[in-house]
């Protein structure tokens, strides 16, 4: 099975199980981020990569200057523990990451969570790459993802127990935009999925064939 129609057998289920006025929110608060634009203005194959350093989950120093040095990186913004989505997605990295290891790439996870939620996540789930934090999406504002979080479905991710301010070191209200660049070595955007949907994601099938077309 790919990764979305295991994400699309989950969020089926999932609507079965959530009250009516709850899937309302956020089918709404999804069409709104779809309508605004925001995955068309990030940033698109043949751009620059912002760089960037960022603590990883493990303490260490992570830069994507250094990363680059070893070859070509695959880069995943994802918004946190708590989605599940992210969770699952993250899982199937996971199973093809010695894959794109074999490729001479990089894989690289960033959420705006804090590092010890990270380790956590990455303890749990047995992330074997680099986990990042991007408290206040900062690095993620320059890929041209970040946004924030309606009142509305903000108020509902409370009521169901996420507290983003604790995760996301006092930022509750900003998220990337769930997204997957493929960098070359150059530091060129070679391939870019951008969805506003988050239950929609990149498919490993497709960032191991952009990496293969890299050589």
């Amino acid at each position: 099975m790919s990764l979305n129609a295991e994400l699309r057998a989950f969020f089926e289920q999932r609507q079965q199980q959530l009250p009516a006025e709850v899937r309302a929110v956020m089918r709404r608060a999804t069409r709104d981020l779809v309508d605004s634009g925001r995955a068309d203005r990030a940033l698109a194959v043949g751009a620059r990569a912002p760089h960037f350093t960022l603590p990883s989950a493990d303490g260490r120093s992570v830069d994507l200057a250094g990363l680059l040095a070893d070859g070509p990186v695959v880069l995943t913004f994802y918004r946190g523990a708590w989605c599940p989505y992210c969770n699952l997605a993250l899982r199937s990295l996971q199973q093809h990451h010695d894959a794109v290891a074999a490729r001479g790439a990089r894989l690289v996870a960033v959420s705006p969570q804090l590092p010890d939620e990270s380790l956590s996540q990455a303890e749990k789930d047995g992330l074997t790459f680099d986990v990042l934090s991007d408290l206040g999406c900062e690095t993620a504002a320059r890929y041209g993802l970040a946004f924030d979080l309606p009142d509305d479905l903000a108020a509902v991710y409370a009521r169901s127990g996420i507290d983003l301010a604790r995760s996301n070191g006092g930022h509750p209200r900003t998220l990337p935009v769930p997204a997957t660049y493929v960098i070359d070595r150059a530091g060129t955007i070679r391939w870019a999925f951008v969805d506003a949907d988050y239950t929609a994601r990149a498919e490993p099938a497709d960032i191991l064939a952009v990496l293969d077309r890299l050589g």
